[in-house]
């Protein structure tokens, strides 16, 4: 299951990467596309776990992914639109997408505790590398002082996630 979950991990680290190495980093559209991405990719996991799971704890931290991601995307979306910004596709939100395309694709054929590990796991490495990604590159390169505020608060409440994730996952082993 980690070598699965390798391969997500590194997709979604190269974007990020590929996205730092630009000469001057992700401008606000790219970082409000990017942030929005990984909102969604989240909700769409908490879901998939919301209809495969049985398992009160796993349903429960899927609710909570559900809700908060989609608040801090409503959250981002009221922001763009107040700012007259258009959030701009990107390769690392492509990366993002197809990454996560692929990992829902694999814990489709998971059931029962099966997926439960795999899904958990799976929380833990995304927030890992979002996390990452919000620190090293997403809030330094942001330039509109709300949007790095809206990161950093995301950060924080992300940071609660993988702490989350990763206590869920250690129950479930």
């Amino acid at each position: 299951m980690r070598y699965k979950l390798a391969g997500f991990v590194a997709a979604a680290a190269m974007a990020v990467a590929g996205v730092a190495m630009a000469a001057d980093g992700p401008n606000d559209a790219q970082i409000a596309h990017i942030a929005y991405t990984a909102g969604n990719i989240d909700v769409a996991a908490g879901k998939q776990a919301l209809a495969k799971s049985h398992n009160k704890a796993v349903r429960e931290f899927a609710s909570e992914m559900v809700r908060d991601h989609q608040a801090v995307n409503d959250k981002a979306l009221a922001l763009v639109k107040q700012l007259k910004v258009t959030p701009e596709d990107n390769a690392t939100s492509k990366a993002l997408n197809k990454g996560a395309a692929d990992e829902m694709k694999k814990l489709a054929a998971l059931k029962g505790s099966a997926f439960d590990k795999a899904y958990a796991a799976n929380e833990v490495a995304f927030h890992k590398t979002v996390n990452g990604a919000l620190k090293s590159t997403l809030i330094p390169s942001a330039n509109n002082a709300q949007l790095k505020s809206l990161l950093e608060t995301g950060l924080t409440l992300f940071t609660e996630h993988q702490h989350h994730a990763e206590h869920l996952a250690s129950e479930l082993k």
